[in-house]
């Protein structure tokens, strides 16, 4: 009987304890960031990206661009 009355207590604080809340609530605004600059760089990046990738794969496979 012991065993399930710490056991609840250990939930009941666990449930209530709210000290990690604010990480999270940071970690979450600092991904939504990173998505909206991804998204906004995205049509200006990919391009020079692709080219890039173009170039090291012809230098790979020997033929010349």
């Amino acid at each position: 009987m012991k065993t399930i009355t710490t056991t609840y207590r250990w939930a009941t604080q666990l449930i209530n304890d709210r000290r990690g809340q604010d990480l999270i609530e940071y970690a979450l605004m600092a991904a939504l960031v990173v998505v909206a600059v991804v998204s906004g760089l995205a049509p200006w990046v990919g391009p020079v990206l692709s080219e890039i990738f173009s170039k090291v794969q012809s230098v790979l496979s020997g033929t010349p661009t």
